[in-house]
């Protein structure tokens, strides 16, 4: 028979109102597993909101997949808050490369609703770990009855939207890698009037790689593409998306072709989160950063 462990993070999956009527994660994982009708095993690894996750976090849940894996497990289930799914779910789908499958799912309504949909997304997500035809598929959100690949998927109102893993998927592996020694990546934004400050700050904290917000189609304005022009001359990677959701980037307009003279590279597909997340993969992988972003941006 198979065997699925579910290892617990928090979020509003395991959220309950406390007295002064805020969401906070209390459920335990047997609590949360009481509805699914199959024999389980639970890992209560953390109990946070996703928003306060760190790159620690990261590094303690892919220990935790790996352990479940040693062990003998058939499929691993990871529960998380919704705010940064789609992040940690392209850290481990970039760095892990076993064939039992990992799957992530969440909810967009607390544990003390009556309609939350945790518990079937639970069900969901238990029943795809134990499928054999999960095997060597990597990483997958089940989410409102949907299985979507991490690579491309974005949070949206009340779930996620993305590119399914139904019918299989690449999987774009990177290498292992550690999420709390990976070189640090920061995300800048640009807008109307901006000048270099937060780039240059970034920089100045010890990023050896930046993803700019950019606007519309991969644009900025000239102050912020100077700055990209100095970092990239120092050795900074600095990568280019767009504020658009599940918008393109590309050099059509005359800012968005100075970016990329100036030494950045564009990325065709990914907003910035998920753009943030492969950037610091490529880089704590040695993979060259140009071909990582041509195929899997």
């Amino acid at each position: 028979m198979s065997r699925v462990v579910v290892i617990t993070t928090g979020g509003t999956i395991a959220s309950v109102a406390d007295a002064g009527g805020v969401l906070r994660p209390a459920r335990t994982g047997a609590e949360l597993l009481s509805g699914v009708d199959r024999d389980v095993e639970v890992v209560d690894l953390m109990r946070k909101d996703s928003s306060e996750l760190t790159l620690a976090d990261w590094d303690a849940i892919s220990a935790a997949i790996s352990a479940a894996v040693d062990g003998g497990a058939s499929g691993v289930v990871v529960s998380h808050g919704t705010d940064t799914m789609e992040e940690t779910a392209l850290w481990l789908e970039l760095t892990y490369d076993g064939d039992v499958p990992v799957i992530l799912t969440g909810a967009a309504r607390s544990a003390d609703v009556p309609d939350s949909d945790g518990p079937a997304n639970l069900r969901h997500a238990v029943t795809r770990a134990a499928s054999a035809d999960a095997r060597g598929r990597g990483v997958v959100i089940c989410f409102g009855g949907k299985a979507l690949a991490p690579l491309g998927t974005q949070k949206v109102a009340g779930g996620f939207d993305g590119p399914s893993a139904t019918d299989g998927k690449d999987r774009p592996f990177l290498g292992c890698a550690s999420a709390v020694t990976a070189p640090r990546v920061d995300v800048v934004a640009c807008y109307l009037g901006a000048d270099s400050v937060a780039l240059d700050a970034c920089v100045a904290a010890g990023a050896r790689g930046v993803v700019l917000e950019g606007l519309g189609s991969g644009n900025a304005g000239p102050p912020v593409i100077d700055a990209v022009r100095r970092h990239c001359a120092d050795g900074v990677t600095v990568a280019v998306s767009t504020r658009v959701s599940f918008g393109g980037v590309g050099s059509r307009y005359g800012p968005g072709r100075e970016l990329v003279d100036a030494g950045a590279v564009a990325v065709p597909r990914l907003g910035p989160p998920q753009a943030r997340v492969l950037l610091m993969a490529a880089l704590a992988t040695g993979s060259p950063v140009r071909e990582v972003v041509s195929r899997w941006g």
